[in-house]
């Protein structure tokens, strides 16, 4: 599904993959772990990302979600947007990733201070998923795809 590159899109995609998992029979940890990786790969991809290119965004097998159900598409919303994605496996395994117009930086975890604000979510999620990683696209859009799977609980 493609998303609204901001706060919006990270809640509308919580949401729905909520909704998915729990219609599909996920165990609730399983959904709680995946909507927790979902949030931290598209806060990532809000923060340190560009969205994906018109092309890109609006190429969807899945209907645009906006903002708001009742308005109207703005003119060049397409270039706003990044793509969330996921998949249940029939052993309960949960792959979720976000797709994006890539950024200046490569996602790597971090170690933040003690007190740091942020750069943690690479880490959270390295803590809950069995594995995870990084897909560059080599063509002339340059998107980038962080992926993380989840073992059924």
């Amino acid at each position: 599904m493609a998303v609204p590159h901001g706060p919006d899109g990270v809640g509308l995609a919580r949401r729905r993959l909520r909704a998915d998992l729990r219609a599909r029979g996920a165990s609730e940890a399983t959904v709680d772990d995946a909507v927790l990786v979902l949030s931290e790969l598209l806060s990532n991809a809000c923060r340190h990302a560009r969205p994906l290119a018109a092309a890109a965004a609006t190429e969807d097998a899945e209907v645009l979600v906006r903002a708001r159900p009742d308005a109207a598409p703005a003119a060049g919303a397409a270039d706003t947007r990044v793509r969330a994605d996921w998949h249940l496996d029939p052993d309960g395994r949960v792959t979720v990733s976000v797709t994006d117009g890539g950024g200046p930086t490569r996602p790597l975890p971090a170690t933040p201070s003690v007190t740091a604000k942020g750069g943690r979510g690479l880490a959270i999620i390295s803590s809950l998923a069995c594995e995870w990683g990084v897909r560059y696209d080599a063509g002339a859009l340059g998107e980038v795809t962080v992926w993380a799977s989840l073992g059924g609980h």
